[in-house]
């Protein structure tokens, strides 16, 4: 029951932070007119959100900080997972700052983008290849075994790992509540398996990341009164990658990232196919505008793709030996 306390306080001091700053942050963006400019190729239902507060994701990150600030001793494994949570959200910041303030919907250019993410995705995954406590050697799921990937691990857990996880969330960030929740539940899993390998500062930092999310649900859900912008979906796509990396389960995160997975791989299905025959596989991508434009409500996308999330950390408690 001890054990359990451990990743249970976090959890409940940083959701209590984000319910209580929420209304104090959420009118100052209003004010800066920090507000989000919806693409005119997007949904048409989209429309409505014109104007709605975004880069709510410093929301999520200063309740993270504060949480494991009062809950946690800093260790090399805590720093390492602020570190990318604070790189990646930064990067994420500038763009939302061009976005909303410059009023380039695009944000920052994509080549700048990718240098900056696989910039510290590099640093971050030379860390973790030269820490006595990471190194090379990654648990295959469904086994017992590891696979010792030598330098080959630095570019895979780099590009993949970090620059692919971090970009997926930012792509699964298109409904109300959707990254937020399937996030949650990642964090809460990751969080667990921690606990359970005796990894207590990396389960404090994860719960703190799952009660963040889970407060943040509270003004981010449907109808949203904030968005989290890039400074969130790339923060939390850092939190999920740097915590996965220091369990030693990268091969993991596509089971339980499902969903992460299949956001992204729809996106470049719909590319591929555009530009060799001149169709599309799905009426918009990512995955969730295509049932968006299907007909189905934003809501039921959301719940929907939950319980998926849900269902692929089950399989991923079988996964883990």
């Amino acid at each position: 029951m001890q054990e359990h306390q451990q990743i249970i306080f976090p959890i409940i001091i940083a959701f209590l932070i984000v319910i209580i700053i929420g209304p104090i942050v959420i009118p100052i963006l209003e004010k800066l007119k920090m507000e989000q400019s919806i693409r005119g190729d997007g949904p048409k239902t989209h429309f409505k959100k014109s104007g709605t507060p975004t880069m709510g994701g410093v929301i999520i990150i200063i309740a993270v900080f504060f949480s494991v600030l009062i809950t946690a001793q800093w260790e090399r494994e805590m720093l390492f997972i602020l570190a990318s949570i604070l790189g990646f959200g930064f990067i994420g910041l500038i763009d939302d700052f061009i976005k909303v303030v410059l009023r380039r919907s695009l944000g920052l250019r994509a080549t700048y983008k990718l240098i900056a993410q696989v910039l510290l995705a590099v640093v971050l995954s030379w860390y973790a290849y030269t820490s006595p406590n990471v190194g090379s050697a990654v648990l295959i799921p469904f086994t017992s075994q590891f696979w010792d990937m030598g330098i080959w691990y630095v570019p895979f857990t780099a590009a993949i790992i970090f620059v692919g996880t971090v970009n997926s969330v930012n792509f699964t960030d298109g409904l109300d509540g959707l990254a937020a929740g399937v996030t949650m539940i990642v964090m809460a899993f990751l969080s667990l398996v921690a606990l359970k390998a005796g990894q207590k500062e990396i389960a404090i930092i994860s719960a703190a990341v799952t009660g963040s999310t889970l407060g943040f649900l509270r003004y981010n859900s449907h109808p949203a009164q904030i968005f989290m912008g890039d400074t969130g979906s790339m923060a939390l796509g850092g939190a999920v990658a740097a915590v996965a990396v220091l369990l030693r389960l990268p091969l993991l995160l596509p089971i339980i990232g499902g969903i992460y997975v299949l956001e992204t791989l729809s996106i470049i299905i719909q590319v591929i196919s555009y530009q060799l025959t001149g169709r599309r596989v799905f009426l918009m991508a990512p995955l969730h505008h295509h049932y968006e434009v299907k007909g189905w409500e934003e809501t039921k996308v959301v719940v929907i793709f939950w319980i998926v999330t849900i269902v692929l950390v089950l399989v991923g408690v079988l996964a883990i030996r």
